[in-house]
């Protein structure tokens, strides 16, 4: 089993930055793949970023590549998600997730989630 802690999220002004981090326990997390969704209401949850497990390999969904920068530090089990020049759409719950795959961008493929934090992108 392992437990997930988001933190970090909060209310940010348009074209401002949050750090997101998600501490895991339980397990060792370089033996995972590691993934940051989101959810706004009325929408599906869907991938943002995604990273293998020894954090060679990164997915970025189209609308935050060269703005959110997702990373790892495995000796403190932890996950992060620079986000950089946020945006309105931004706005949603965020979700850490660990898959036993290398790393993957299916949802499905997640095994353990965190709780969310609120990300709140408005002037």
């Amino acid at each position: 089993q392992v437990q997930l802690v988001e933190s970090g999220g909060g209310l940010v002004q348009p074209g401002g930055s949050l750090r997101l981090s998600c501490a895991a326990s339980g397990r060792t997390l370089s033996n995972y793949g590691m993934g940051w969704f989101r959810q706004a209401p009325g929408n599906e949850r869907e991938i943002v970023a995604s990273i293998s497990r020894g954090g060679l390999n990164t997915y970025y969904e189209d609308s935050v590549k060269g703005r959110f920068t997702i990373s790892r530090d495995n000796a403190k089990n932890t996950v992060y998600l620079q986000m950089n020049s946020l945006k309105p759409e931004d706005t949603a719950v965020y979700y850490c997730a660990v898959t036993r795959f290398y790393y993957t961008t299916s949802a499905t493929d997640y095994q353990y989630w965190g709780q969310g934090t609120q990300v709140a992108v408005s002037s």
